[in-house]
């Protein structure tokens, strides 16, 4: 989780380069699962894309991830 943390509001990650930086596999299911157990303010799901450039789910809904990346002024394509 430290790692999203890490992302600054103008930036998105896809779960495979969030994977990568974490373990170095191939498991990019392993990261939507994990990020879609969390609910802490602190850390920064939303930030996750896929990486197809779509937003992806989130475990507050779909409308509010693309929300809160609207609000951050993150651009990414499938919106």
């Amino acid at each position: 989780m430290n790692t999203l943390k890490s992302f600054t509001k103008s930036e998105t990650r896809n779960y495979k380069q969030v994977l990568e930086v974490v373990v170095h596999t191939n498991s990019y299911r392993a990261v939507g699962n994990i990020l879609n157990k969390n609910y802490d303010d602190s850390v920064p799901c939303q930030r996750v894309v896929r990486s197809d450039g779509k937003t992806g789910g989130y475990n507050r809904g779909s409308e509010q991830k693309k929300q809160i990346l609207e609000k951050e002024r993150v651009s990414s394509t499938g919106y």
